[in-house]
């Protein structure tokens, strides 16, 4: 945890809702609490033995009630005999699950966003101010102007892993280079494309403006729509019929057309783009990849089975029969109709947020995988053993006897903790809530009653915080872009913006630069930093 700052940050944050959620926390301890005076008071009815036989019962099944997962069987009993019944169970459900549960998601939701904003905003200032001042230093002891020689920097560059496009890019600055910092932050802001090819011709210069305009993309988007359009026509079509006996004549011939399109498409798009700026686009290069992918398979597909025509339907030859072609080229194409994601703004704004959560998930995946392994070896050495599979390996009896439901009916005999790969995957299927109750009293058996407070802390820490906080993630992150999608314009000429990108945090793009006058008034009042005023 010590080697992660955006761990430390996340784990401030929980720090600080904890006050919150040990309000809400009183809150579910009065709505149970009230529960169980109306149930306390139904007298010895035999229709809550089975589920509030006493206190410590009551307690585990509304628990298990509190997140739906033994619902609607905990009701039954008391519903069979009485309709009446299922108001209690109704209210509690909608007063603690769909109330206070929520209301739990909103608190961490409130914490994470004010305190993990304010620490990433700080970490930025501070890095900020640094680069300030070390250039103020500069200048305070040599007002001359002195610095490292052009060619020095330009000779160190040679011998930089660096991208060639930005590297090109710093070299091609002139070398009179100023010792102020906005000049020297100026050189890295170099430009994300490679610049397209220069034709001569005004044909092809109009070419190439066709050919490159965004409309294009959209007639691509188009054509790969009407693809998918023909394959789920011909799929519902031929739904009723075998593969041996399926005529893939016309799907044949309109496949070999649409691949042709994206193929002319490729080498028009890297006419227009160059091959550079082909490359640079992920989306073209996700085109470009399957595309080949799909001309490989209908060179091979013609190769073997020659080309289509009326009841083409031959013996399997080579590898892939012509239906195992035919489906492996249908799912390409699916898949490459995920190019129209980066066109459709609610689209691309999921995507983008699933690819930034994928990228920056190493802070709170860190702190899951803390959690889980210190669970995990403290499982093993509270349970390890408890649970013993039967010598019996059929079991079929011993299943006809068991409660409905009850662990040895499920046959959950490989969930245990024997070991660490099946305590990691027993705290999976607990976390997840799914029949945990069964878990609950499988080791309430087994062990003991007390078994239930290493459950229901791991149900705390993962299910009700863990999970929370990771809703909260998502919240921040796609309501920040979903912001951003608005405002791109305004900000695609900001060169302040440019230089947010290239922090590795998932905010990096909604934090605001600090001003001048700001980090001034910080250096003036610095206790560490006397300038020459």
């Amino acid at each position: 945890l010590q080697n992660s700052s955006m761990m430390k940050k996340t784990l401030k944050c929980i720090r600080w809702s904890l006050s919150e959620m040990a309000r809400w926390a009183l809150g579910w301890a009065l709505d149970l609490r009230a529960a169980l005076s109306v149930r306390q008071d139904d007298g010895p009815d035999r229709e809550r033995l089975t589920y509030f036989r006493n206190l410590p019962e009551a307690l585990t099944s509304l628990l298990v009630l509190l997140t739906t997962a033994n619902n609607p069987d905990v009701m039954i009993p008391a519903y069979s005999k009485n309709r009446a019944y299922a108001i209690f169970f109704i209210a509690f459900t909608l007063i603690g699950s769909l109330f206070l549960m929520n209301l739990l998601t909103a608190i961490i939701y409130n914490q994470f966003r004010g305190y993990l904003m304010k620490s990433l905003q700080t970490s930025l200032l501070r890095r900020r101010l640094g680069t300030r001042a070390a250039y103020k230093v500069l200048s305070s002891l040599t007002p001359q102007g002195v610095g490292v020689k052009p060619q020095d920097v330009l000779q160190v560059l040679q011998k930089v892993q660096l991208d060639s496009d930005h590297k090109e890019a710093i070299m091609e600055v002139p070398a009179s280079w100023g010792p102020d910092p906005g000049t020297f932050l100026s050189v890295y802001v170099c430009p994300q494309h490679p610049p397209r090819p220069e034709y001569q011709s005004p044909f092809l210069r109009s070419a190439q403006f066709l050919f490159g305009h965004r409309y294009f993309d959209y007639l691509g988007n188009l054509m790969a729509l009407g693809n998918l359009v023909t394959i789920c026509v011909f799929l519902v079509l031929d739904a009723d019929i075998r593969p041996e006996d399926r005529d893939d004549f016309v799907l044949g011939i309109l496949n070999c057309v649409f691949i042709l399109y994206y193929l002319l498409e490729m080498l028009l798009k890297v006419f227009a783009l160059g091959l550079l700026g082909y490359l640079a686009s992920p989306s073209n290069v996700f085109d470009g990849l399957l595309t080949i992918v799909l001309l490989v398979l209908e060179i091979s597909t013609l190769a073997a089975y020659h080309f289509p025509h009326p009841g083409w339907k031959p013996e399997m030859l080579g590898l892939l029969s012509l239906w195992d072609m035919t489906r492996l080229a249908n799912m390409l194409i699916v898949f490459r109709f995920l190019r129209i994601i980066p066109s459709m703004k609610l689209m691309a704004v999921v995507a983008s947020t699933i690819l930034d959560l994928i990228k920056n998930m190493r802070a709170f995946g860190g702190i899951l995988l803390v959690v889980y392994y210190v669970f995990a070896i403290i499982g093993i050495s509270l349970f390890r053993g408890v649970v013993v599979l039967p010598a019996n390996s059929s079991l079929a009896p011993d299943n006809g006897s068991a409660p409905c439901g009850s662990y040895e009916q499920l046959e959950y005999w490989a969930n245990n903790f024997d070991d660490f790969a099946a305590a990691l995957v027993t705290l999976w299927n607990v976390m997840v809530v799914n029949n945990w109750q069964v878990f609950l009293d499988a080791f309430q058996r087994f062990v003991g009653p007390w078994s239930k407070i290493y459950f229901v802390l791991w149900w705390l820490v993962s299910s009700v915080v863990w999970v929370n906080l990771f809703l909260a993630l998502i919240l921040e992150n796609f309501l920040h872009k979903w912001d951003r999608r608005g405002h791109l314009e305004p900000l695609a000429g900001d060169s302040g913006a440019s230089s947010q990108m290239t922090m590795e945090l998932l905010f990096r793009d909604v934090l605001e630069e600090p001003t001048e006058e700001e980090l001034m008034e910080k250096l003036s009042h610095h206790p560490h930093l006397q300038l020459c005023r």
